[in-house]
């Protein structure tokens, strides 16, 4: 029988109880978080202008890694029935691959007049759907808050900054998603070494009632 969450439960051997849940796919999380963290990286850096050929490199991770990787990590969320999950890693996907599309084939045709506006637009869509996932965020963990919480600050950031083709505010949100990533990162890392070690080595602060 498949439970709500994604989990396959049998009798026990005395036939009163149920045995331990088994998923069918192994959790996606830490790779969802990966590749988000080291695209949200590459892309920071650029905005940061501390390494502006960053962006560069943000480009290819965000069609491969950021992009097919984490659209792939929400697919299987959605096989273990996590809502949460399946949504963000799914969406923040499709966010990487649409930002490849719009700077390889539309940004190139669109007068620089319009330019801010059009990625203002882009960016403030994004704002909106990171600012109530956040919300949602306070029934994971503490690390997937924080996750959210910086990176609805850094595409505000951003997005301000791009309608109003403001350089300082545009390294401010640059900045804050370094932090970003490290928090990604950060949460990337304690899925796997506590999935591999069996046991909660790096703390999450999970938030979700058991």
């Amino acid at each position: 029988m498949t439970t709500q969450s994604g989990e396959t439960q049998g009798a026990s051997a005395g036939g009163g109880g149920t045995a331990p849940m088994v998923h069918r796919v192994a959790d996606p999380g830490p790779l969802g978080l990966a590749a988000f963290a080291m695209t949200t990286f590459a892309l920071s850096i650029g905005n940061t202008n501390v390494w502006g050929p960053g962006a560069k490199a943000a480009l290819a991770l965000a069609l491969v890694y950021g992009g097919g990787a984490q659209l792939l990590a929400g697919m299987w969320e959605f096989v273990r029935k996590n809502t949460f999950g399946a949504l963000a890693f799914s969406s923040f996907g499709a966010f990487w691959i649409a930002y490849y599309v719009f700077v390889k084939f539309i940004a190139p045709g669109v007068k620089a007049s319009d330019l801010p506006v059009a990625v203002g637009v882009f960016l403030l869509g994004w704002a909106i759907f990171t600012a109530y996932m956040t919300v949602a965020s306070f029934r994971v963990s503490g690390a997937v808050v924080a996750v959210f919480v910086l990176l609805t600050i850094t595409f505000v950031l951003l997005t301000i900054g791009a309608f109003q083709s403001n350089v300082d505010l545009t390294k401010a949100g640059g900045w804050v998603g370094l932090a970003t990533a490290a928090a990604a990162w950060y949460a990337s890392f304690a899925g796997v070494v506590n999935e591999t070690f069996k046991k909660s080595l790096i703390p999450t602060l999970p938030l979700a009632p058991r």
